[in-house]
């Protein structure tokens, strides 16, 4: 993966409290505070470590600043895209802008430039020249979004020194599917492996992060080495395909899944239904800006039925057959209102070479906001249908990552995970809540 250079660093661990925040209420917003910027000793040895702290339910955050003078951002960070953007044109609904005009360091790129010609080449749109001879970029996502703005070169803090000429987009258009997530953050930070990531511009061989089930809460690490007390991780390839192919994204961090088990029994499934196809049809991405997981067609249709059989005598199916929980999770289930806990559920395991990510049964379900019947609440399965989604790919969300300690070694082409509490791993961290 080529570095851009700007952002040579030596052996200093970057952390961020990570933040989740949409579908927060206004006032539980204003309290995800960011905490101010300390040294911490981190397993014997002095780590320079950046912490913001957060709150999560659909989306991870980070607080940074970008500018000069420096104007706070909230973004979200996402695995599964390659530039970062903020929204620079005020608008309703729009609580956090950045302002390009009251930052000394801004510049925006222009069309005809080197910069735009080169470094956009792997843009599903490919960049135009907008009507004042800027980098025009459009961003579209799965889920049906887009914006569209100018590539620009802005100054960010990311971790103690700053960054200058970090290249974004400066976002003033664009619909959004999720306009509560727009209103409590500033922009997006891109982490695949693209040319205009931030993995990428800093030239990061590694990073990792931990997000806790329990109190919304998570670490970011920016760093070859994790802390010592993390323990062994268990390591899967990434999957690298050099050959363009129209459903394969080559920039997305692709492992191999090649079973699924609900508790001991694994699902009878061949293994051709894991692997992309001609066409790139078929891989598998982590993916921190997705919550929930996804799985093709035929693979959710087992797990499904699995899932089903398995706690019949624990679940009452909600019956109602027009209803699917964000558009691709037609499995839920009626939960007693006075029933303070979940029943014990068996575990799912997604099965990697090398390497196993073991869902919890308290990680199966989720309860639907506001949706009740009578008196009882709704609670749907935790995987959805990738198809439903129009999406040709497996998809492991944040969801299913929570109190794992998960790794990206790109510098040996792999990804780790391994079980944490992530609540203890920021106390351990000395970061406060």
């Amino acid at each position: 993966m080529a570095s851009s250079g700007l952002l040579r660093r030596s052996a200093v661990s970057f952390l961020y409290f990570i933040s989740c925040c949409v579908c927060l209420s206004p006032a539980a917003a204003r309290n995800a505070n960011i905490l101010p910027l300390r040294t911490v000793h981190v397993g014997g040895a002095a780590e320079v470590a950046t912490r913001l702290p957060f709150r999560h339910n659909v989306s991870l955050t980070v607080s940074l600043t970008a500018g000069t003078p420096p104007q706070p951002v909230t973004m979200v960070i996402d695995t599964g895209s390659e530039l970062s953007w903020l929204h620079c044109k005020r608008s309703p609904g729009l609580r956090s802008v950045f302002d390009p005009a009251a930052s000394r360091s801004y510049s925006a790129i222009p069309c005809l430039s080197q910069t735009c010609q080169d470094r956009t080449s792997d843009f599903p749109v490919p960049a135009s020249c907008s009507s004042d001879k800027l980098c025009h970029t459009i961003i579209s996502y799965a889920d049906a979004s887009s914006i569209e703005g100018s590539l620009s070169s802005e100054t960010f803090q990311i971790g103690p020194p700053e960054r200058p000429g970090f290249l974004f987009g400066c976002m003033d258009s664009g619909q959004s599917s999720n306009p509560d997530e727009d209103s409590t953050t500033t922009g997006l930070l891109g982490l695949n492996r693209g040319l205009l990531s931030m993995v990428t511009q800093m030239g990061l061989k590694k990073f990792s992060y931990c997000i806790s089930s329990s109190d919304g809460t998570g670490v970011l690490w920016l760093d070859d080495a994790g802390p010592s007390w993390v323990g062994t991780l268990k390591y899967t390839r990434m999957v690298r395909i050099s050959t363009p192919l129209p459903y394969f994204d080559r920039a997305a961090y692709t492992v191999q899944l090649v079973g699924i088990r609900v508790s001991e029994k694994i699902l009878a499934l061949p293994k051709s239904v894991f692997v992309p196809d001609h066409t790139g049809a078929g891989q598998t991405m982590v993916d921190s800006g997705t919550q929930f997981t996804f799985l093709l067609g035929p693979v959710y249709n087992a797990l499904r039925l699995e899932f089903l059989d398995q706690t019949k005598s624990l679940l009452k199916t909600y019956d109602d057959p027009n209803y699917v929980f964000q558009g691709a999770m037609d499995l839920c289930f009626i939960i007693p209102s006075d029933q303070a806990e979940l029943p014990v559920l068996p575990a799912v395991g997604l099965m990697f070479e090398g390497a196993e990510m073991v869902i919890p049964g308290e990680r199966l379900l989720y309860q639907v906001p506001g949706l009740v019947k009578g008196a009882d609440k709704v609670y749907c399965f935790t995987f959805g249908n990738s198809y439903l989604l129009g999406v040709e790919a497996f998809v492991i969300g944040h969801h299913h990552q929570q109190d794992k300690w998960v790794e990206f070694d790109l510098a040996n082409s792999r990804i780790g995970f391994a079980d944490v509490r992530c609540d203890h791993a920021g106390q351990r961290l000395g970061l406060g809540s």
